[in-house]
């Protein structure tokens, strides 16, 4: 793969080199402006930002006007079809003014990167930076100690607190990091090394995207970094005007987190910005809504975010009634004593199968193997066994010759089982004989589904009165409910009892228990296993059983970071 990854870069070139080579001119405009700012005074600076967002706001005024006239249409009709075309309308305008706002950010963007450089260098060269006050400024000075008033000015300090470190502002942008900002603008993946200064690269995408009154966000991976980020850049953005915020700080639903979402600048975690989607999704009236419409984000460790984490969908849950428990602490018993009895048995059979194997008889071997791979997979015999050479390739041969023309064969091996395990697919499946066990010799139809077509029409052929006839169709359905629960909590406690080991994939924590994340190891705290399998590995430990949870909004981050307009990540 080197080899041809040579060949092709001796070519066509290295994409990133070629990537940064295109950037080179919108560097050397940003740098022709430095000469002006540096000239400018701080009053004079500042308004740099004021006449950016009027260019902003001039170039698509005539769509905006059209746009909130037809909104004034909407508020006084009645029509809800003339409404709808209004609708479609008003979103047509508005990707219109989106592009136009774009092509002005673009045009705007070297003098805007020069200002954030400038800025940041008179923080750097003054301890504190005096300027006629705004209202803004006024609103600052009430809660943030690096702004105070003296008479008709305000005081900027360079030195703040960080999420409760003292920090002196001693940063300014290199090339690197104003190229960086650049592709971070137009939606790229900027990559850096740990100290080269993500943090800092995202000031200038994040101010010039600010500017157009929507909304910029900062996704970041933990609330620590959120926290301190928002705390270390503000008062650069906060100079210019701009509001600054962390949902992290606020409380869901809470009218901190919707005014941390309506500032112009907003960081938070990933986490935090999909669960208030799903919140709003599930909200019952405008007004509880905490995000606005996303405008440009950038997240970042986006490999992180959007690959690995994105895999593992945000859930909104809740308890369903209590009177849908299903019968875990009933059931346990008969679990345990089927999982018992299917232990003892392939505990024998793995006994045999090593015998057959270094006997030569790898046919027979092989079969029995595969039969203890079935019916326990995570049995620790097994697993060692399976670490020997060649083992673990003759099971793969034996499976894939009785998994031909669709299984035809398996049934052969699962003959002896009382339930087969799929563990790739994570489903376990009783067997006749299984069912037959565990049912005993008094409840033959305790695990058999109720065939409800043939069974309604045998009710209904029966000529009943109405009501007779709708209370047997009504019994019907709830032997029906029932056993479908009772196959399910079954299946749930063969889970938790064969594929679930505690001090692995789950430890017991002040009588609760706490799932244990595969990858890095640490506890989740406040995670549950869905669809009931938490409450039959609560039954298995002996716990209190909590309330079954049902699903009322979900979304992966992926799905949920495709709705912003623009999208570029720092990794």
């Amino acid at each position: 793969m080197s080899i041809l990854n040579s060949v092709i870069k001796a070519f066509v070139g290295d994409k990133a080199k070629k990537d940064v080579k295109e950037l080179q001119p919108l560097l050397k405009e940003i740098k022709s402006f430095e000469a002006a700012i540096e000239s400018l005074d701080h009053n004079a600076l500042r308004l740099k930002t004021k006449n950016f967002k009027q260019t902003i706001k001039k170039a698509s005024e005539e769509l905006q006007k059209q746009i909130d006239i037809l909104k004034e249409e909407v508020k006084a009709s009645l029509d809800i079809d003339r409404n709808e075309e209004v609708y479609a309308e008003i979103d047509k305008l508005e990707d219109e003014v989106y592009k136009i706002t774009e092509i002005t950010l673009n045009k705007i963007l070297p003098e805007a990167f020069a200002v954030i450089k400038e800025t940041a260098k008179r923080f750097v060269n003054n301890e504190t930076i005096t300027v006629e006050a705004t209202e803004f400024d006024r609103l600052l000075s009430g809660s943030k100690e690096y702004v105070s008033l003296e008479g008709d000015n305000a005081v900027w300090k360079n030195s703040w607190d960080a999420a409760g470190k003292e920090v002196t502002w001693d940063m300014v942008h290199y090339d690197v990091q104003l190229i960086g900002g650049i592709a971070l603008h137009q939606g790229k993946i900027a990559e850096m090394q740990t100290g080269e200064g993500k943090t800092l690269v995202a000031t200038l995408p994040m101010y010039l995207n600010a500017l157009a009154g929507k909304g910029a966000h900062l996704v970041t991976v933990n609330d620590y970094l959120a926290k301190r980020d928002s705390a270390w850049m503000a008062p650069i953005f906060e100079f210019h005007g701009l509001s600054v915020d962390c949902i992290d700080k606020h409380q869901p639903n809470s009218e901190g987190r919707r005014a941390a979402y309506n500032a112009d600048i907003t960081y938070g975690t990933n986490n935090e910005f999909g669960f208030d989607y799903l919140r709003d999704n599930m909200a019952h009236t405008p007004g509880d809504l905490v995000q606005r419409p996303h405008h440009y984000a950038i997240v970042d460790e986006v490999d992180s975010v959007l690959v690995d984490d994105a895999r593992t969908p945000l859930i909104i849950s809740g308890p369903v009634p209590e009177g849908d428990r299903h019968e875990f602490n009933e059931l346990k018993p008969k679990v345990s004593d089927i999982v018992q009895k299917q232990r003892q048995y392939l505990t024998g059979v793995l006994a045999e199968a090593k015998k057959e194997i270094s006997a030569g008889n790898t046919k027979e071997g092989g079969f029995l193997l595969l039969r203890v791979h079935r019916g326990l997979p995570k049995n620790k015999a097994l697993i060692k066994f399976l670490s020997e050479e060649g083992i673990k390739q003759l099971l793969q041969k034996t499976e894939n010759f009785y998994m031909q023309d669709n299984n035809r064969e398996m049934p052969q091996v699962d003959a002896e089982l009382l339930f087969v395990i799929d563990e790739k697919n994570n489903q376990i499946e009783l067997t006749d004989k299984g069912i037959e066990y565990i049912s005993g010799d008094h409840q033959k139809d305790f695990f058999v589904m109720p065939d409800i077509g043939s069974e309604i029409a045998k009710i209904e052929n029966q000529n009943l009165e109405i009501e007779k006839e709708a209370s047997e169709k009504e019994a019907l359905f709830k032997d029906f409910a029932i056993k479908s629960e009772r196959i399910h909590t079954m299946s749930q406690l063969l889970k938790a009892y064969t594929l679930f080991e505690k001090d692995v994939e789950y430890v017991v924590i002040e009588n609760k228990v706490m799932i244990v994340d595969e990858q890095t190891g640490r506890i989740m705290d406040g995670r549950r296993y869905s669809d009931g399998l938490h409450q039959a590995i609560e039954a298995k430990e002996n716990v209190k059983i909590e309330a079954m949870t049902q699903t009322f909004a979900t979304v992966t981050l992926q799905n949920y970071f495709r709705m912003y307009k623009k999208l570029s990540g720092m990794t």
